[in-house]
């Protein structure tokens, strides 16, 4: 599938009869399908659901038997409830548990939930290097090239860029801003105060760019500087996890890069995977201009001023 907004994209749904609906705003695929399937639930089986749902972090990485035990239920009750809602097997429901806890996760649920497996730390890096190269598969079967070439063909139409980021996403915003300087690009990463970037949008007009990155549930900086970019007809793109997250609703177009962690901090990993994309299609839409730029930079390279060097 390809990523922005004319993508329907919808996880975890492997029922045909789902996989027709369109999810409601706000809402996970979980509570969609909890939902829609409340008139086929009996009470109990309601409040069994509903103690799943308000309890995520602690019931996502668990089997159907250890569920069971946790509410009272045999495995056999959980079976027949995820059923009742539309899902073939427990494994899909599970998949959906995941991103429901996904929505709500802060880095203290997160290290909490880890914390529930019995993992060795050798375990735990490798299941971190894992949920990267997990992010970069996504990344790679659902990225739309042609949606980054776009991005790339309208960063040169563009005076100037703004590249937003905010707390670890700033790093982001520094690395996709220190490359596009490097093929002659007006673009800069705003830091400081949430005056200072208040100021720089200001500043935009209808023949700039902001660039922004925000993932989870959306910080309220971030934001607010695409609204207020929209206020004053300035073209933004956006970069998130999900097309739930704010930025999908508020940006002009948007690409999805999955953050998803194995501890306490996101992942990465495929953002950077799409700045890489995003500055290989600028500097090969006009490589004159990007050979003549870092032309320029040879001379710093080859400075033994740059480089340490043992006297």
């Amino acid at each position: 599938m390809k990523n922005g907004k004319t993508t329907n994209k919808k996880n975890g749904t492997n029922s045909d009869e789902f996989k027709a609906q369109m999810p409601l705003d706000g809402q996970t695929q979980l509570e969609n399908r909890f939902i829609a399937a409340q008139d086929s639930l009996s009470s109990s089986r309601q409040r069994l659901v509903k103690q799943i749902l308000d309890e995520p972090q602690e019931t996502f990485f668990l089997s159907s038997r250890e569920m069971g035990k946790r509410y009272g239920v045999d495995s056999a009750t959980i079976v027949r409830t995820i059923q009742a809602m539309g899902y073939k097997k427990f494994a899909d429901f599970s998949h959906d548990l995941r991103e429901h806890f996904v929505t709500q996760i802060t880095p203290y649920t997160a290290m909490k939930a880890a914390t529930q497996t019995n993992r060795s730390i050798v375990s735990r890096v490798n299941q971190s290097l894992e949920q990267d190269v997990e992010n970069l598969g996504s990344l790679k079967a659902t990225l739309n090239p042609d949606q980054v070439v776009e991005l790339a063909k309208q960063i040169h139409r563009s005076q100037r860029i703004i590249v937003l980021g905010v707390d670890f996403a700033a790093g982001l915003a520094a690395s996709l801003t220190y490359g596009l300087v490097r093929l002659g690009c007006d673009a800069e990463a705003p830091i400081g105060h949430t005056g200072t970037v208040q100021g720089k949008i200001k500043l935009l007009t209808s023949k700039d760019l902001l660039i922004a990155f925000t993932f989870g549930r959306g910080l309220r900086e971030t934001v607010e500087a695409v609204q207020r970019a929209k206020e004053k007809g300035v073209p933004t793109f956006g970069i998130t996890d999900s097309n739930k997250n704010p930025m999908a609703k508020f940006c002009d177009q948007y690409l999805i890069a999955s953050t998803a962690r194995s501890s306490f901090l996101d992942s990465y990993v495929a953002p950077i995977s799409i700045i890489n994309a995003i500055l290989v299609a600028c500097a090969h839409i006009k490589p004159k201009r990007a050979l003549d730029w870092l032309e320029q930079s040879d001379k710093e390279y080859e400075s033994g001023k740059r480089w340490y060097r043992e006297d």
